[in-house]
């Protein structure tokens, strides 16, 4: 195998410089502060350099599944160590879960972002816009899957995806049957040799089904549906894969809480029929209440824009102006912290 059957690409290799003794891997799997990685001749676990964890400012510096690291191998080859985490070109990455005002990385160096949603009880655009955002912000393209259509009408179908239509939201859509398998060809088609795929969307969706689809048998455990017609949840860790047509695929847990910080670009992108109607209003500084020209109200009272949606903007906005607000003051006072550590330290 060559690394660039693994997604390596002449872009990737401009920024890989690893030092003397050291090669270059993929990592394919984290679980609990454990990793494995690939090269041209499999997979070995590893463990990071105490030097990595030394310099490592943040958890944005923490290896992820889709990175590509230098490593240097061990035992005739048998595990290895990471000591430096090549340059990302995209990546997914949220507020940590909890009261905890951080980033967490999910993964790395994606070129597709399959947003999976169940037609049945999963379904909901504001959840979807939430995904959209994190997917924006790191430079991914996204697609939507809207799986288990057999257990809605076509009328609930098509209204479900005029409701996506409705919120401004114009990636592609491909509806699933978990049944017939009616729409994994057109997912397959979709999925190019070399490239890097990954599936997010809650517990129960219909996930893990999908990549044994794609993959062709039943690689991966599914559990049983539950009561209320939702599966239920058997992915434990992210994890890489590859397919038998070369495409590599991210599968990964189900998220519950998907809150965003730092969005910026990403929420303007996720959102660009709002941007684009504030584009227009009379004064550069509108604030869309009741100032005279305001692009923004008119089309709502239009019925141009839907007013759920500009409320859903507005609500992931505050949301990440506050966690942003609420790292950058972590962050000088860990600063300040370590100087006074630094000083007492020097001063002994």
């Amino acid at each position: 195998m060559e690394l660039t059957e693994l997604g390596f690409d002449s872009v990737l290799a401009g920024q890989a410089t690893c030092g003397p003794g050291q090669r270059l891997a993929r990592v394919t799997a984290v679980d609990r502060g454990r990793y494995v990685v690939r090269n041209e001749a499999g997979e070995v676990p590893a463990e990071l350099t105490g030097k990595f964890l030394h310099t490592a400012v943040s958890s944005v510096d923490m290896p992820c599944v889709g990175d590509w690291v230098c490593v240097q191998y061990h035992d005739a080859d048998s595990h290895a160590t990471i000591h430096e985490l090549v340059p990302r070109r995209s990546f997914l990455r949220r507020k940590s879960p909890g009261r905890n005002i951080d980033f967490q990385m999910i993964a790395a160096n994606i070129d597709v972002a399959f947003i999976v949603q169940s037609c049945q009880f999963d379904f909901n655009v504001r959840r979807l816009e939430r995904y959209l955002v994190m997917v924006n912000e790191g430079q991914i393209a996204p697609v939507l899957l809207l799986t288990k259509t057999d257990l809605v009408t076509p009328a609930e179908l098509e209204r479900m995806q005029e409701a996506i239509r409705a919120a401004g939201i114009t990636a592609d859509i491909i509806p699933l049957s978990n049944i017939t398998g009616a729409g994994v060809a057109q997912v397959q088609a979709l999925m190019q040799a070399g490239k890097t795929y990954c599936l997010l969307g809650s517990s129960g969706v219909g996930k893990t089904t999908l990549i044994n689809q794609l993959l062709g048998h039943d690689e991966l455990a599914t559990g049983a549906v539950s009561g209320t017609g939702e599966g239920r949840h058997t992915t434990t860790r992210r994890h890489l894969v590859r397919l038998n047509n070369g495409a590599l695929l991210i599968d990964m847990p189900g998220m519950r809480e998907l809150g965003v910080m730092s969005a910026g670009e990403g929420l303007e992108d996720s959102f660009a029929d709002i941007a684009a109607l504030a584009a227009s209003c009379r004064f550069a500084d509108c604030r869309h209440n009741n100032e005279p020209g305001c692009a923004i109200r008119k089309a709502i009272e239009s019925g141009e824009l839907d007013v759920a949606h500009y409320q859903s903007y507005l609500k992931l906005k505050a949301e990440s102006d506050f966690n942003e607000m609420s790292y950058l003051d972590k962050r000088k006072k860990d600063k300040a912290f370590g100087k006074m550590v630094k000083s007492v330290l020097k001063g002994r």
